[in-house]
């Protein structure tokens, strides 16, 4: 019982933490939308789908809907999902300022209220870290996938820095480095301290990824995966790039095992 309190507790911090955020992470994500990078993160997307096909796509985690717009825009049907009420009214809106239709469900990611198999293709970015209980979160993305489905997913060891020292010299070299460049430092205009306190709770904060995630999602049931973990250098800019040098994005593109296979 203390455990469950404790994990309420946990997501209850997470969610209200990204409800002060939503706005300046919309705003963030509006200027993807309107950038060079709409282009970059649609080729990348895309570039894991046959042309032509309509797939049933799944976004968890949707924050400001970025990917859901991107994906709904190429002509998917896609379903957007998050439990942070003020990311789903900013994602409703950049949705409509797009034109680009979506249904958005608010929801625990852990736990999806979607009967199994229904999902061509799963995505996420910056999510996993987040969750209270990331192997549980993956066998329910994995439920939901046909059979031959893939998850898409983006993450990056963000506060790992908090239990490695090597990370946390890293992490210093980056902001002096965005100091020296004269470039925004990301972590300024954040409230960093409430959002460690909530990532020393997290179990993937202290744990070096992406080789966690590939085990678990093989023992979900996954058959096939990719990964890339330089990802970053193809989607972020320069700013990002400095901002993050210490943290690089990954990429895991894991398939579920067709019936026919």
């Amino acid at each position: 019982m203390t455990n469950k309190i404790n994990n309420n507790q946990l997501l209850n911090d997470v969610t209200r933490y990204w409800n002060i955020r939503a706005e300046s992470y919309s705003e963030s994500n509006q200027q993807e939308l309107l950038s060079e990078k709409q282009q970059k993160w649609r080729h990348l997307l895309l570039g894991h789908i046959k042309e032509g096909e309509t797939l049933k796509v799944l976004d968890i985690g949707t924050g400001p809907g970025f990917f859901a717009i991107l994906l709904a825009l190429s002509g998917h049907d896609v379903t957007a999902i998050d439990a942070t009420q003020g990311m789903l009214l900013e994602a409703k809106h950049n949705a409509q300022t797009h034109q680009a239709n979506i249904q958005f469900i608010r929801g625990d990611v852990h736990q999806l209220p979607f009967a199994s198999e229904q999902f061509d293709l799963v995505v996420s970015r910056n999510v996993t870290w987040n969750l209270k209980a990331p192997e549980q979160a993956y066998s329910e993305w994995f439920r939901v996938l046909k059979p031959g489905g893939s998850l898409i997913n983006f993450d990056a060891n963000w506060y790992l820095h908090l239990f490695d020292e090597n990370y946390w010299q890293g992490f210093v070299a980056d902001r002096e480095r965005s100091a020296e460049k004269q470039v925004e430092d990301h972590y300024v205009n954040t409230d960093t301290k409430e959002m460690e306190r909530i990532a020393r709770q997290l179990p993937l904060s202290q744990i070096k990824r992406p080789q966690w995630d590939i085990n678990t999602l093989l023992e979900v049931g996954f058959s096939r995966y990719m990964i890339d973990t330089q990802i970053g250098d193809f989607v972020w800019n320069e700013e990002e790039k400095i901002n993050y040098g210490s943290t690089p994005m990954f990429m895991i593109h894991a398939q579920k095992q067709r019936i026919d296979d």
